[in-house]
């Protein structure tokens, strides 16, 4: 692959955002329909599939400390930006959200389940009182692929989002290889973007370790290191610094952080934990760089074949671009790397994703230490044999089998965990 394909890539997957993704895009439908909107609104109507309610029905609303699909609808048709995508919530006011609070205790926001075997459909439908507009984003967070006016087709197919289809063959094509050759031979001014995913993961995380989020994860690991009773090593640091940016995000802070696949826990599980290594073992700001671009490239590569929305963890992927930039960082070569793919996959399959929600910060922490287990074990030439369980010789064909897991046999658990999550007594 050209290295101008390699980095078409991460400018397509690597997005900045406000807040966990799948209550943002809700909240971009809305506003986007409210825009062609005049006059006070009467009803806001989300239709979702499963896998965008599940992730958006109990995790923080960023600048606000509520929850809810209804509520963030409302919030976006009310004062969202929709020229700002997933920075769509950058500037609501207070007042912004007691109207959308006022809104949901009225009725006027309301969600269904839609009817559709897409595992990412949003449809926000606008009304005002002799008017509606309609917003559908499919496939993509921000792939708006209908609106439509008062029965008018305004736009259709998607064709703002050109460059994600345009890289969706070149996706296909990457290899654990090619990511690597890439990695160590780019041209540091070509990864930009990397740098500031660095910059921004960085950020959320301390912030977290700063301030009372969420679950505090981060925040109890450091605590306990600094009680001496953690030990104050590679595997704490990672996990607190790794931890507390999701208790931030899921908390609903209003720190932007870098997304990767469509997923803001997802790229600061595979930054944080590399920045922690680089941090402890001195390593070089190139180094680094590099790493934390190898770990994004290999997230993108396994999410490129699992899907944005499973019924298991994305963070077993992006725990696992993170085990391999962490082996980079320990001096792990193209062998090394795939040991730590082979390691990771052998270790954390089958974490079930229950939602987006507070709790993701420990599955952020659990996949952290994985990953830096893994990495020590790869760089000393250990890996789980293919003689294990779904595990190849081959680490491409270990990542094909633990998409499958993904894809074709966990339809039912998904099922099964949506429905405990909307009939809780």
């Amino acid at each position: 692959m050209q290295m101008h394909t390699f980095i078409n890539i991460l400018r397509t997957e690597l997005v900045v955002a406000l807040g966990c993704t799948e209550p943002v895009a809700i909240a971009l439908a809305a506003a986007k329909a409210r825009s062609y909107m005049k006059g006070p609104i009467e009803k806001v109507t989300v239709l979702a599939s499963a896998g965008i309610i599940k992730n958006a029905l109990a995790v923080g609303i960023p600048g606000t400390n509520l929850t809810g699909i209804d509520f963030v609808a409302a919030l976006g048709a009310l004062a969202g930006n929709a020229e700002k995508q997933l920075e769509v919530l950058a500037d609501i006011q207070p007042e912004d959200v007691t109207a959308a609070q006022d809104m949901v205790e009225r009725g006027v926001s309301v969600v269904h389940l839609a009817d559709t075997s897409r595992k990412l459909y949003i449809e926000v439908v606008v009304n005002t009182e002799d008017s509606y507009a309609k917003v559908v984003i499919t496939d993509n967070h921000t792939n708006i692929t209908l609106i439509e006016v008062d029965g008018k087709v305004v736009e259709s197919g998607g064709c703002a989002n050109a460059s994600f289809k345009s890289s969706k063959e070149e996706r296909g094509e990457l290899t654990i290889e090619g990511i690597v050759d890439f990695v160590n031979t780019v041209d540091l001014t070509e990864l930009q973007l990397v740098k500031q995913s660095i910059e921004l993961n960085r950020k959320a995380g301390l912030d977290g370790l700063t301030h009372a989020y969420g679950l505090e994860v981060g925040r109890t690991i450091k605590e306990n290191v600094q009680k001496g009773i953690l030990s104050d090593d590679l595997i704490s640091h990672a996990m607190a610094l790794a931890a507390a940016g999701s208790d931030a995000r899921m908390a609903g802070s209003s720190m932007p952080v870098m997304a990767n696949s469509g997923s803001g826990n997802q790229g600061i599980a595979a930054t944080n934990p590399v920045i922690a290594a680089a941090e402890k073992l001195g390593a070089a700001e190139d180094k680094l760089i590099r790493a934390v671009a190898l770990s994004h490239l290999v997230t993108i590569h396994i999410k490129s074949k699992f899907g944005r929305l499973s019924a298991l963890c994305g963070v077993t992927v992006s725990g696992t671009g993170a085990s391999c930039g962490i082996t980079y960082i320990l001096g792990g070569g193209k062998n090394e790397i795939k040991a730590a793919i082979q390691n990771m996959l052998g270790n954390v399959t089958g974490m079930m994703c229950d939602g987006a929600k507070g709790g993701c910060a420990m599955k952020v922490a659990t996949c952290t230490s994985a990953a830096v287990q893994s990495a020590l074990l790869a760089s000393k030439g250990m890996t789980i044999s293919s003689t294990n369980g779904f595990i190849e010789n081959d680490a491409e064909k270990t990542i094909d089998n633990f998409c499958r897991i993904g894809n074709e046999a966990t339809s039912e658990m998904d099922k099964l965990v949506l429905e405990m999550m909307l009939n809780k007594e």
